[in-house]
């Protein structure tokens, strides 16, 4: 459960981000709301989850995930350029995170 509960936090932190960039500094309603309630979700599901994985791994897992995914979004609908040595960097946190899953002794 606690992958499943981590993914869900993933989910809702991307979203959250996204909507925080929507509600263009929180001058319109409905993003507002939608950022508040998916990081409420996500602080929630977050805080299941480290019953049952490692602070470290559930933190790297979910930091390093979470810059991917959002950073994806960000080239295919806010139209974002992502430049090399950025993905370099985010080639850099998810060899980081996959060690840290590999080799951790939290699980």
């Amino acid at each position: 459960m606690g992958y499943l509960e981590l993914a869900i936090a993933i989910i809702a932190e991307v979203l959250g981000t996204n909507f925080m960039k929507a509600s263009v500094g929180f001058t319109k309603l409905v993003p507002s709301i939608a950022t508040i309630i998916a990081y409420l979700i996500c602080f929630y599901a977050f805080s299941l989850s480290l019953k049952t994985i490692n602070l470290g791994v559930a933190y790297a897992t979910w930091g390093g995930i979470g810059i991917i995914l959002t950073t994806i979004i960000a080239v295919i609908y806010w139209k974002q350029e992502v430049n090399l040595p950025q993905i370099i960097g985010m080639i850099l946190i998810v060899v980081g995170v996959a060690v840290t899953n590999i080799f951790s002794k939290g699980h």
